[in-house]
């Protein structure tokens, strides 16, 4: 992959996705497909079971996408780059292994809107959260709008778009916009740990678990339901569940296969 942009490293069964491009992580397309290829590498490698989205840069996990592109783009060009971005952060929600945000610093935009499409977010106290599109006179594109609205409600998710502020760590743990904040200097350790726990599970449950609730969240309660059923009978039948079920009974640890 480029240099300067997304690097990955790999130990303990989970990847390490850290973005690096001067100065705030701008998320041009270069970047973007940078990033892509990253997850990509990342999801088909089988002793991958858990991956860490997080920033090198101090105090910056990313201000958003690169406004540079966004200036004199005609029609088809700006649908070209909200599509580009809502391609990506849909395929962050498909992919079956569990994606944690290990959010640094400033938070907003695109940036905001990629951390909304990973399963877990642990922030640092620093952290500062924002969805500022408004400011520049358009809307979040790349899922902001719906998103966030589905992590914490209309009512916050309408302040924070129509005002364009930022929040606090604190402020987007309290409205459930992240799962914990922990103090700077102990957030990769905590992503870390997070993510052993996640690869010491089974990856066929968790794989299970995220796609029942990302398919869910768009059907009625009825066929998101029958959804539940048919993943847990496909989760069942695994190799997992076998070994799963018969640690219980013999009481020790499982060792999941992945199959």
């Amino acid at each position: 992959m480029a240099a300067a942009l997304v690097s990955i490293a790999l130990a303990d069964r989970i990847a390490v996705l850290t973005m690096e491009r001067p100065p705030v992580n701008a998320m041009s397309r270069a970047f973007m497909g940078n990033l892509e290829t990253g997850l990509a590498h990342a999801a088909a490698d089988p002793a991958v079971r858990a991956i860490i989205i997080t920033s090198a840069l101090p105090g910056m996990f990313s201000g958003g996408a690169d406004i540079r592109e966004l200036e004199g783009l005609d029609a088809a060009g700006c649908a070209a780059f909200i599509a580009l971005g809502q391609g990506l952060f849909t395929r962050v929600g498909e992919i079956p292994k569990p994606i944690l945000a290990a959010i640094n610093g400033v938070c907003l935009g695109g940036g905001l809107e990629l951390s909304m499409a990973c399963d877990l977010r642990i922030a640092a106290e620093s952290a500062r959260f924002g969805q500022p599109e408004v400011n520049l006179g358009v809307v979040s594109g790349w899922g902001g709008t719906q998103r966030l609205p589905r992590l914490v409600g209309r009512t916050r998710a309408l302040q924070m778009l129509m005002l364009g502020d930022q929040i606090s760590a604190d402020e987007a743990l309290a409205m459930g916009l992240v799962n914990r904040v922990v103090p700077d200097d102990m957030l990769i350790a905590e992503a870390t740990a997070v993510a052993r726990r996640l690869a010491a599970k089974s990856p066929v449950a968790l794989a299970k678990v995220k796609e029942t609730v990302v398919r869910g969240l768009a059907l009625p309660l009825a066929q998101g339901l029958s959804e539940e059923a048919r993943c847990y009978a496909e989760a069942y039948r695994a190799d997992d569940a076998k070994e799963g079920i018969r640690a219980f009974l013999e009481k020790r640890p499982p060792r999941f296969p992945g199959r």
